[in-house]
């Protein structure tokens, strides 16, 4: 239980940053504890979206992967955080990705400071 609300964590941290740096990303909310409560609602909808439909799209484009020795990985994660803005918004989250390349910098961004939080915050159950 511990792992998941690290992760979490992490998430909600990494989309801040990706928020604080596009223009494009856009949380809104009355107050800085709405915006914080809906950040970790938005992060829990992106690991659940990164741990079920990730790994199936994935799967069916591993051909891709190959021919472009991983760099189709930058679309993969757009396209994640694309369904999870179109989830936020059907689950009435003020969070919004206005485009596909905002989208890719915005996976990019959230990609790196991910996996530095993960570096940084504990990992055991």
């Amino acid at each position: 239980m511990k792992n998941f609300v690290v992760k979490t964590i992490a998430n909600a941290g990494a989309l801040a940053v990706a928020v604080w740096v596009l223009d494009k990303i856009i949380l809104t909310g009355d107050s800085t504890g709405q915006k914080v409560g809906t950040l970790l609602l938005v992060a829990l909808v992106f690991g659940l979206v990164n741990a079920v439909v990730k790994p199936i799209v994935k799967l069916l484009t591993f051909p891709l992967f190959i021919l472009t020795l991983g760099l189709f990985t930058l679309v993969i994660n757009a396209l994640m955080l694309l369904l999870t803005s179109w989830l936020a918004d059907k689950l009435d989250l003020s969070f919004h990705v206005e485009g596909f390349w905002t989208a890719v910098l915005g996976g990019l961004i959230i990609s790196i400071v991910s996996w530095a939080l993960h570096v940084v915050l504990p990992d055991n159950d």
